[in-house]
This record gives C-alpha cells, sequence and structure tokens, in this order.
C-alpha cells in the first residue's frame, strides 16, 4: 500500500476552502502540506477538514504566510519554527505522521541582493541547514 503525498501553494485558504476539500475527495491523499494559508491559527478550518476526513496542524498568521499538514493519520511531534530562530512569520510546520517525518517549509521570497528580504532569506536558509 502507498503513501500518496501533495503540496499545495494555496495562496488562501479562507478563498480556496471549497477547491480543497474537493480535490481532497477526489484524490484522497494520505498527506497535504498546505503553504500561504494567510489565517490566524483561530480562523483555520480544522472541523471542516475533520468532517472531510483529515486531522490538521497548522501555523498561521494574518494576511501573510501560514502552512498546514492535513493528513489522515494522526500528526506527532508537531515543530512551528526552526531552531534557534524564533520567527514570528509562520513558514515552518513539522510533523511525524506514522514512522514518517514530514516537513513543510514555505521558504522566503527574495528581491535584489542587499535588501531587507534578501538578508532575512539568506539567515532563514542558513538556520534550515544548521
Amino acid at each position: 500500500m502507498g503513501f500518496k503525498i501533495a503540496t499545495w501553494n494555496i495562496n488562501s485558504l479562507k478563498v480556496r476552502l471549497p477547491q480543497v476539500l474537493d480535490w481532497l475527495a477526489q484524490s484522497q491523499p494520505n498527506l497535504l502540506a498546505l503553504q500561504e494559508t494567510k489565517l490566524i491559527d483561530a480562523d483555520f478550518p480544522a472541523l471542516d477538514i475533520a468532517n472531510a476526513g483529515y486531522q490538521s496542524v497548522f501555523a498561521g498568521q494574518k494576511t501573510y504566510n501560514g502552512v498546514a499538514i492535513l493528513s489522515q493519520r494522526p500528526p506527532n511531534d508537531i515543530v512551528t519554527d526552526l531552531p534557534g530562530m524564533n520567527d514570528p512569520q509562520r513558514r515552518v510546520l513539522g510533523a511525524t505522521i506514522g514512522n514518517l517525518r514530514v516537513l513543510n517549509l514555505y521558504i522566503p521570497n527574495d528581491q535584489s541582493v542587499g535588501s531587507g528580504k534578501y538578508t532575512y532569506k539568506l539567515a532563514w536558509l542558513e538556520n534550515l541547514l544548521s
């Protein structure tokens, strides 16, 4: 029996929840990783997702970023940041599902070399690799 994993940069789960639920019903992945949920945790549609047969873990923020893992099996050992980073941007979500460790990463975009966003991305990637 295989294990089907999918990932989707959703660019607003609030806007695309009906499409996500339809896709889950049709494709039935064991695990779906979402990026750019753009929801605070209190607004995450966990009940809708549970009604579709999936458990969810999420790390969100208003308007930007946000990551989620939807799984048919219970996720454990949840992490929501890179070690030592203490980043307010919700870009990292790790979970263990069965004997599989999953990292859902929304990697920062950069701008021109030397910009603040570029410096942030380099620091973020350095923390990821350490």
